[in-house]
């Protein structure tokens, strides 16, 4: 694989804005919609949704909570959006797909409303504290032709993209060692507060990101070891220190994610080792990468260099982009409902929680 076929492809992925127009001319437009506002991610998929309003038509938003919907009301992203309840929402003629955007505990019930309404949806994540309601989720879904995007952030990184493209092609040979850390800072007792809710604490809410990623590289692993501490036990009981080992045949994988790391967000990173090649990436937005490998192969030399990385029109758009393109049929999701089982099962794992 060259890097031109590679920075092709990736950029047909994330599609320059100026390409919209003509991917779209002449297809009708997608009815979409979106339930809830509580979600950290969910003024930034509505503004990605309107941002590509060639492929999306957002019909309204649906928020049950009279506080929160006024919050919505004045904030820029939700301006000129029809309110709707939940029921309305789901009943509007010609509905294609809906973001779930609610509370963490309120992600897996909203989403059953939608498919069995009949609607897609793109479900952000975690997908709730039972794996056995997401199982019926997806089941559900299949059953009825549905499709369920799960909204990891990292699936469609530029960085991502070729490190799932090197793995999959063989050029880091065997795989047997990865390591990846999602931490960030939090301060606000009340935010922290908030997040003590779920007994899974930061490897939950964070560290979900990379091990949807290192399912995608590596598979579900064979054993999952949890270690989670609390770094102020008498302010709260929020689980803001944790690492997971994962065990695989050959090969192991560790992630850490804390929220009270200075900076965190500035060493996000994910790092992949074959015994032909290692994959740096650090950090992981904006994406910075090296790549490693034991001889040369054209473009790259051997040893370790930094490789340019198409540029990410945005966080989401990757997401919503391909989204489109599987609800018109024209491809298939490259994360299956299975990976999706399997990410969740070994998140919960990660995280501690009782499976």
């Amino acid at each position: 694989m060259r890097r031109r076929d590679f920075m092709a492809a990736v950029s047909t992925i994330l599609a320059a804005a100026a390409a919209q127009p003509a991917r779209a001319q002449n297809k009708t437009k997608i009815k979409a919609a979106q339930i809830g506002t509580a979600h950290a991610h969910a003024s930034g998929k509505m503004a990605t949704m309107r941002k590509y309003s060639d492929d999306y038509e957002i019909v309204g938003f649906a928020e049950p909570d009279k506080n929160l919907r006024i919050r919505a009301a004045i904030h820029p992203t939700y301006r000129d959006l029809k309110w709707m309840s939940v029921d309305d929402l789901l009943a509007t003629p010609g509905l294609q797909v809906v973001a779930v955007e609610t509370q963490v505990r309120d992600l897996v019930p909203t989403a059953h409303k939608c498919i069995a309404a009949g609607v897609s949806i793109h479900l952000d994540k975690p997908a709730g504290e039972s794996l056995e309601e997401f199982k019926k989720l997806l089941s559900a879904a299949t059953a009825k032709k549905l499709i369920v995007q799960m909204g990891y952030m990292l699936r469609y990184n530029p960085a991502m993209q070729l490190t799932y493209k090197l793995a999959k092609e063989g050029w880091l040979g065997e795989l047997f060692e990865a390591n990846a850390t999602m931490s960030k800072t939090i301060s606000s007792a009340s935010e922290r507060k908030q997040l003590a809710q779920y007994p899974g604490g930061t490897m939950f809410e964070l560290g979900c990101h990379v091990i949807d990623s290192l399912v995608h590289v590596l598979g579900q692993p064979q054993k999952v070891h949890a270690f989670g501490r609390k770094m102020k036990p008498k302010q709260d009981g929020l689980v803001d220190n944790q690492l997971a080992v994962l065990e695989y045949e050959k090969a192991t994988a560790t992630v850490r994610s804390a929220m009270v790391e200075v900076s965190g967000e500035k060493r996000r990173q994910f790092v992949l080792c074959g015994d032909q090649g290692t994959i740096d990436i650090r950090p992981l937005e904006p994406a910075k990468m090296l790549l490693a490998l034991s001889k040369a192969r054209d473009p790259y030399k051997s040893g370790y260099q930094e490789i340019e990385l198409p540029k990410s029109l945005g966080r989401y758009d990757g997401e919503f982009i391909d989204l489109a393109k599987i609800l018109r049929g024209e491809k298939q999701p490259d994360f299956t409902p299975e990976h999706d089982l399997a990410v969740h099962e070994t998140i919960l794992r990660a995280s501690g929680v009782m499976v």
